[in-house]
């Protein structure tokens, strides 16, 4: 064979073995994360800086995090982008992340758990849910706000954060594939997203009441995490982004008076009843912007 034949007979077969790892797309994942549902939470004292176990707790919250990247990873995930999502938004300890991981702190964001979400990515992991305000079982059930909200309801459906969340990534065409929480929380996605592929879960406790129950240690609940999310993403083509066509029509049902009647004063707004009013959309952005409108509002916000 002519020595020039050889080299290029040796370029094509070089370029044979190296253009399946040059070709491959980014595999990009949105985590939105937030604490309720991670592994042996039950109270606030795990879940705000005033609670005696807070700071342990922002640790395992941060390996739960952890654990979900690298088994998203080891089924070939490239990039992430993590969203700090539970109470002030600046619980994740970042320092712990490896390169290359973007986190979402702070508030207010008009996606409010989903910000940073787009149309990049091909999947969105919930770590760390809870179950909606309507569950009469789940650990720390409610939606949005436990202090605000007796009930949110998108189209006269009662929705989790899981349902709303799942609707704003679906806006991006991403699908949910993952959710780690306690048994309902899993369950509420998993139906809400079964006509889409139903999102795998990482059950990590078990309900006994709204401040109880029974929990797996923190490896345990890391370990199951990490293999759902590998599993996940091995499945990725069996799953589609739930549909999130308008127009939408929101109803907040607060659990005092006045905050209904004052929030009925915006053009726009409906107050339904005494305690409820309703907000209509053409799009599910629209419908988040106000949801944070309607929890972070006061006319003394500073700066």
């Amino acid at each position: 064979m002519p020595k020039h034949t050889r080299i290029t007979a040796a370029l094509y077969f070089l370029a044979l073995a190296v253009t399946p790892l040059a070709a491959q797309r980014p595999v990009k994942v949105f985590i939105s994360l937030d604490m309720e549902g991670i592994g042996g939470v039950v109270t606030a004292e795990q879940l705000g800086p005033t609670g005696f176990e807070y700071n342990r707790f922002r640790e395992f919250m941060t390996a739960e995090a952890l654990a979900a990247i690298a088994g998203a990873r080891e089924a070939g995930a490239t990039e992430f982008v993590v969203a700090d999502s539970h109470g002030n938004m600046q619980n994740l300890l970042i320092e712990r992340f490896p390169a290359g991981v973007t986190i979402i702190r702070g508030s207010p964001r008009p996606l409010m758990m989903m910000e940073g979400i787009d149309s990049t990515f091909a999947a969105a992991f919930f770590i760390g849910y809870h179950s909606a305000t309507t569950n009469a079982v789940g650990v720390r059930a409610h939606t949005i706000s436990s202090a605000t909200f007796s009930k949110v309801s998108l189209n006269n459906q009662a929705m989790a954060e899981s349902g709303l969340n799942a609707t704003i990534a679906g806006y991006f065409g991403v699908p949910v594939v993952m959710i780690s929480g306690d048994e309902q929380a899993v369950a509420e996605l998993q139906k809400f997203t079964s006509a889409y592929g139903s999102a795998e879960g990482a059950v990590v406790k078990r309900p006994i009441s709204f401040h109880a129950a029974a929990v797996m240690t923190p490896d345990a609940s890391q370990a199951i995490i990490r293999a759902k999310a590998k599993a996940a993403i091995t499945r990725l083509k069996d799953f589609k982004p739930v549909p999130a066509r308008g127009p939408w029509a929101l109803e907040l049902s607060y659990k005092s008076y006045t905050p209904a009647e004052m929030m009925a004063y915006m053009p726009g707004t409906e107050r339904v009843d005494s305690h409820t009013v309703r907000f209509k959309a053409a799009s599910i952005v629209d419908i988040s912007r106000f949801i944070e409108f309607a929890l972070s509002y006061r006319a003394d916000l500073t700066p």
